[in-house]
């Protein structure tokens, strides 16, 4: 899940690897947390998922009457070109239509390049609006997650979701006591809006939606 990777925890998630035996001491009081499920069950990041699968959507939509109107175009740059070859015609004619279909290629060659262009921009656009919204999702599950070891007096919360240098779980194992991912959900929907929480909670990650096919059709 993105959240492995994406979810630097400034609970000191990251300072497990250099836990020694005074970092172990009997008044350490731990707690764990799985910030993967954080994310993903909270109500922002589930409106956020929706709402950038329908930019992604409409933006799609777009790309895909940009590419219809160049098919129409090649239509007529074919025509053109046969008109230009077409032995019944005269070599005024030909010469006519010669010229036409060079105008029409210019036209599709721009046509090809506008639709790159939008591509382009409206996955840079969509990717920017998912990175910012991620980044203040990851600050208030942050702040709820350290409220709650303030309150529960713990010394360190640890992801149990994120994965050390070698791919190898951070934490290797827990008996659950301590688990605060609940009672963490619980606070960050506590202001949910009706309904918020009955979207689908397996929409994929923000940008799944937002990847548009490449559009660089080939004339022949």
């Amino acid at each position: 899940m993105l959240m492995k990777k994406l979810l630097p925890i400034v609970l000191l998630a990251g300072a497990v690897a250099g836990l020694g035996r005074a970092a172990l001491a009997a008044d350490q009081k731990i707690a764990i947390v799985n910030l993967s499920k954080a994310f993903d069950r909270y109500y922002k990041t589930i409106q956020s998922n929706a709402g950038l699968k329908q930019e992604g959507a409409e933006a799609e939509k777009t790309q895909q009457q940009m590419v219809a109107n160049l098919k129409k175009h090649e239509e007529e740059w074919r025509r053109l070109f046969d008109k230009s070859n077409d032995q019944s015609l005269s070599a005024e004619e030909r010469e006519k239509g010669k010229k036409a279909a060079e105008e029409k290629y210019a036209e599709l060659e721009n046509d090809k390049q506008s639709i790159t262009e939008f591509e382009r921009g409206a996955s840079a656009r969509l990717y920017e609006k998912k990175r910012q919204r991620r980044d203040d999702i990851v600050r208030e599950i942050s702040g709820v997650v350290k409220a709650h070891a303030i309150a529960g007096g713990y010394t360190l919360v640890l992801d149990c979701s994120g994965e050390s240098a070698n791919m190898a779980p951070v934490v290797l194992y827990s008996n659950g006591q301590d688990d605060l991912t609940e009672a963490v959900i619980k606070d960050l929907n506590a202001a949910a809006p009706p309904g918020s929480l009955d979207i689908n909670t397996n929409t994929p990650d923000f940008l799944s939606a937002t990847n548009l096919p490449s559009v660089n059709p080939p004339l022949k």
